[in-house]
């Protein structure tokens, strides 16, 4: 099987230079044919007819789990296969084949390349390449109107690139990467409506972060129905602490998500492909030797092949190295000295940049070319340019390169890039040149393009490259003797640039190592203010970080502030420093604000001062409906002023007040408001993040669950970092828990991870204490939730935070109750009898914790208040279940009328959620307590979703768990789930009872086949 690097799915020439045509009966692999080296014979005594095999070999499971991948991806489920396998085994021979077949099926084949720049390479470049592609076929109409917006992917959609020559500042600001990742959401689902779209993206061991978090934003968060998404890796690139480990580890838990290693072949498979190669069967000795030599590599048993030697084995290539070099060795030396030029320039390379640097005659250099092309060392892509036909040759070659020969011929490859930078795909240049004055080891210019090529990063918002660059040019300060004139910053300056990028790029870990650095380095005695602002930030970093409070660097940072000199910035990093105390020592804050005010008067600087006053309307004790009218005031000030980000926080505080009044419409609508302004001035990574938090809070609420769920995903996707992600995966997984949707587990589990931090605040904290204790008693796990009760009733800022701290005591009321632990209970009731109650959902979980307390004649009336308190409310989940707590209260006492409306109206709401444990314990308490027909009929069809409906028909057929898994396409566990499920809500003890109750009550007769 032959390995071929680079795909495409037609034969491609080569416009007006050398037409290399394959001989007769020849198979042109990556789009081009040649003849392997002839008249080679003794052990391999047949003439090699070809220098790479035509037949895909030992191949046919990875063929079939492709062919089913796809056929799922038909059927709208969102797919995505892993191929890995070391270099050589043939992953894109394997994907050249799959592709070929679903074009021929009526799919769309887009393909893309990571580049082997590395981690501060080109940001996007396989999205890059297919999109391009899109672009070339369908025209810029297909951008539906947003072709600005994906400029930053396709500069040619009319972007201006980057300048080369004067690096703009670092942004200070994240820009709407998130708005990007959902327009090539749309954009690949618009296509994938048409037809089925398969998205193959290789060598995803060279992919910068950009690239890896638009796949991961694919697979986890956005999921476009009809895309099947195949990514390419090397496992044998992936050694201790490569990128690539953690992010295939992240992918492997989303649904969809397969893998598929490619073995080597066995000893048949390396006899077949020699057969093919040679035009006949080979000798047993010969292909026990090649299959002895390459372990069945498929690449190497073709470079084998062509290096046959008449007097035999012993003469074979012995290193991996000359065995790749053998084919090149053969060239004529015109052809090797194009061949390492080439290979400087990458693996993928331009005709017109190769002619620019070889600066050889045209026809000498077609010529030299024609010569690779024929050996099926280079081949030709659609464009008309050229790539190695397998990566480790192009490494071979580039390995070869004399010292001073690799530096000159990189310092060229860079000069003519920075002279005429259409030599290469718009919006390369910058990380091109970047790459080569690196290699070249020419530090004063590496060092100016490092930081070219970072400003050109942050513009495609790729802000880790950013920040990788920026630490490059770090690297290099101390190898350049004036570094400080050709940048024009002092070192300083260039490592504070790069901190902002690191915060912007949520890389908030290495963040808070640079604020270190930075600290090390400023003289505060000479420069107050500078210290003070990285001591604040590494005090928000520390917080962020769950590692502490952040307390004794905000100290630290006021002393120095406040002996700063006066003046603007002096007035803005108190105002930072006082909204980042208002969460630790709010009265402390309140002083800070109040010192930076007096100077703000002084200066007129009023405008500094707004997030801080917005900060401390919003916490501690507070009147609400008064504190909303100030901050109308202060949002309409920040609108005045043009400061958009200060704007942003107004509405975040809004919506947040709005939702703890009850007044959970006006919540959404100012959320959603806010969101799209935030997404504006693009900062919906950050201040941002909370609207959408916000807005899924209300949602869910008010009972729209399913946008809840939709706002919990996009935030999902915007890939937030250290605890600005956590509200919204609290959320999320309280929303799974209520729905036992399948994936509950594993979002209970990433955020109670959080509490292992050594420090959250405690409003964060206190929420994720709720979902422990909800989670334990969802599974039924009645010591881990009185264990987890415990914890929360213990925690010291509960009696501070009656807002989350209500919750809290109701689910800590519920676990006393349900286990009756008296000793808890108690702890519970003394709690709530010094919490504040003041607003509607507070109040409702008061009634609540007191009805869950009650005993004996106590429990009715107190019942039949909390129902009343949540029908105040409005929240008709937690309505839901205090119904189902009074009907079984009105059970006891006999009342059997309002039992059955109690519960007839909780499956009610149940149903319209979603949320089938409440529709299921409504049907239990109906069975047991005699009811018929209150929870909706009890067992039947409508208590089954649609694929418990399929499931149970396969019950029904005597299938076992695993053989409904292959057949439905999900995982022998989900199966299990789903029966154990049917099980519960038929009322039934096993699957021969349920297949019985199901035949006998026609739930089957509708139900569709599955497919």
């Amino acid at each position: 099987m032959s390995s071929a690097a680079g795909m495409s799915t037609a034969p491609v020439g080569l416009a007006a230079r050398p037409d290399p045509t394959p001989p007769p009966g020849s198979r042109p692999i990556g789009g081009v044919g040649g003849v392997g080296g002839a008249g080679r014979h003794g052990m391999l005594e047949h003439v090699t007819v070809r220098a790479a095999s035509s037949v895909l070999v030992g191949r046919h499971r990875e063929t079939v789990a492709l062919r089913d991948a796809l056929g799922r991806a038909r059927a709208g489920e969102p797919t995505t296969v892993l191929v890995g396998g070391e270099a050589g085994v043939g992953k894109t021979r394997l994907l050249e084949e799959f592709a070929g077949w679903a074009t021929d099926g009526a799919a769309r084949v887009l393909v893309g390349q990571c580049l082997e720049l590395g981690e501060a390479g080109l940001p996007f470049a396989p999205f890059a390449a297919a999109l391009r592609a899109v672009l070339r076929a369908d025209g810029p109409e297909v951008f539906a109107g947003y072709e600005a917006e994906f400029a930053p992917l396709l500069p040619e959609l009319g972007r201006a690139s980057a300048a080369l020559t004067t690096p703009r500042a670092v942004p200070l600001s994240d820009a709407p990467r998130g708005y990007l990742f959902d327009l090539v959401a749309e954009l690949f689902q618009r296509l994938a409506d048409a037809r089925p779209l398969v998205l193959i993206i290789e060598d995803l061991h060279w992919a910068d972060r950009s690239t890896r978090d638009l796949i991961g934003f694919l697979v986890r968060a956005a999921r476009p129905g009809r895309l099947l998404l195949v990514c390419t890796y090397r496992t044998d690139e992936l050694q201790r602490g490569h990128p690539l480990r953690p992010f295939l580890a992240e992918l492997d838990r989303a649904r969809g998500v397969e893998r598929v290693e490619l073995a080597r072949l066995d000893r048949d498979g390396t006899a077949a492909i020699l057969a093919d190669l040679l035009g006949a069967e080979p000798l047993a000795r010969a292909v026990d030797d090649v299959h002895d030599r390459t372990q069945g590599n498929p690449f190497f048993i073709e470079e084998l092949a062509v290096a046959g030697d008449p007097i035999g084995c012993a003469a074979l290539p012995e290193t991996l190295r000359d065995l790749l070099l053998a084919r090149v060795d053969r060239l004529p030396e015109p052809a090797q000295r194009v061949l390492r030029i080439a290979a400087a320039g990458g693996t993928r390379f331009a005709h017109d940049l190769l002619a620019e640097v070889a600066g050889l005659p045209e026809t000498e250099l077609e010529d030299a070319l024609r010569a690779a092309v024929a050996a099926q060392l280079v081949v030709a892509d659609r464009d008309g340019d050229y790539e190695f036909r397998h990566a480790l040759v192009r490494e071979a070659v580039h390995d070869e390169l004399l010292p001073g020969e690799h530096a000159r011929l990189h310092a060229r490859f860079a000069a003519a890039i920075e002279a005429q930078p259409h030599l290469v795909a718009a919006g390369r240049a910058p990380a091109e040149i970047a790459h080569h004055w690196h290699a070249a080891h020419d530090h004063p210019r590496a060092l100016v393009a490092a930081r070219a090529a970072a400003c050109a990063a942050a513009d495609r918002y790729a802000y880790a490259e950013q920040r990788r660059l920026l630490e490059r040019a770090l690297e290099l300060w101390e190898l350049v003797p004036d570094a400080a004139d050709l940048l024009g910053m002092d070192h300083l300056a260039l490592l504070e640039q790069t901190l902002d990028a690191a915060v912007t790029a949520g890389d908030f870990s290495r963040a808070l190592t640079l604020t270190r650095a930075g600290l090390a380095e400023v003289d505060v005695d000479a420069a107050p203010l500078r210290g003070a602002r990285l001591l604040d930030q590494r005090g928000r970093l520390m917080a962020l970080l769950g590692k502490s409070d952040g307390s004794r660097e905000l100290d630290e940072a006021y002393r120095l502030a406040a002996g700063g000199p006066p003046g603007a910035e002096r007035v803005r990093l108190l105002a930072d420093i006082a909204t980042h105390l208002v969460k630790i020592d709010p009265q402390k804050a309140a002083r800070v604000a109040a010192e930076a005010a007096a100077d703000a008067e002084a200066l007129g600087e009023h405008v500094a001062l707004l997030s801080t006053r917005i900060a401390l309307l919003c916490h501690g004790e507070r009147d609400l409906t008064g504190g909303l009218a100030e901050l109308g005031q202060a949002a309409a000030a920040a609108r005045a002023a043009g400061d958009a980000p200060t704007l942003v926080l107004a509405m975040v505080f809004e919506s947040d007040m709005l939702c703890e009044l009850g007044r959970y419409a006006e919540s959404a609508q100012a959320a959603e408001a806010g969101v799209a302004e935030a997404r504006r001035v693009g900062i919906s990574r950050s201040t941002g993040a909370y609207l959408l938090s916000n807005r899924a809070e209300a949602l869910i609420a008010l009972g729209r669950w399913d946008e809840a769920e939709a706002v919990c995903a996009e935030a999902a996707r915007i890939d937030l970092s250290g605890v600005t992600g956590l509200h919204w995966l609290q959320l999320g997984a309280g929303l799974r828990l209520a729905r036992a949707h399948p994936g509950a587990d594993e979002l209970v589990d990433r955020a109670l991870t959080f509490l292992n931090r050594p420090y959250l605040w405690p409003n964060h904290r206190l929420p994720l204490h709720e979902l422990a204790i909800e989670a334990a008693l969802a599974a039924d796990d009645k010591v881990e939730a009185v264990r987890a009760a415990r914890v929360a009733v213990a925690d010291g800022s509960l009696p501070q935070l009656p807002r989350e701290g209500w919750p809290v005591l109701s689910a800590a009321a519920r676990t006393a109750a349900r286990v009756g632990d008296r000793e808890l209970a108690v702890a519970v009731a003394a709690l709530a009898t010094d919490l504040p109650a003041r607003h509607p959902a507070a109040r409702a979980h008061a009634a609540q914790v007191t009805a869950l307390l009650a005993v004996g004649d106590q429990a009715l009336p107190a019942w039949r208040a909390a129902v009343d308190a949540w029908r105040a409310d409005g929240q008709p989940y937690p309505l839901g279940r205090a119904l189902l707590a009074l009907a079984e209260a009105t059970a006891a006492a006999g009342e059997r009328d309002e039992t059955a409306a109690a519960v007839t109206e909780a499956t009610e709401i149940g149903r319209r959620l979603g949320a089938t444990p409440l529709v299921e314990a409504a049907a239990t308490l109906a069975r047991r307590v005699g009811l018929r027909g209150a929870a909706g009929g009890g067992a039947g069809a409508d208590l089954l979703t649609a694929r418990e409906r399929e499931v149970l028909r396969l019950v029904a057929e005597g299938h076992s768990n695993s053989r409904i898994a292959e057949r439905l396409f999900i995982s022998p566990k989900t199966a299990s789930v789903h029966v154990s499920r049917i099980i519960a809500k038929l009322g039934v003890t096993n699957r021969v009872e349920a297949a019985a109750l199901a035949h006998r009550l026609g739930l089957l007769t509708d139900a569709a086949a599955p497919r």
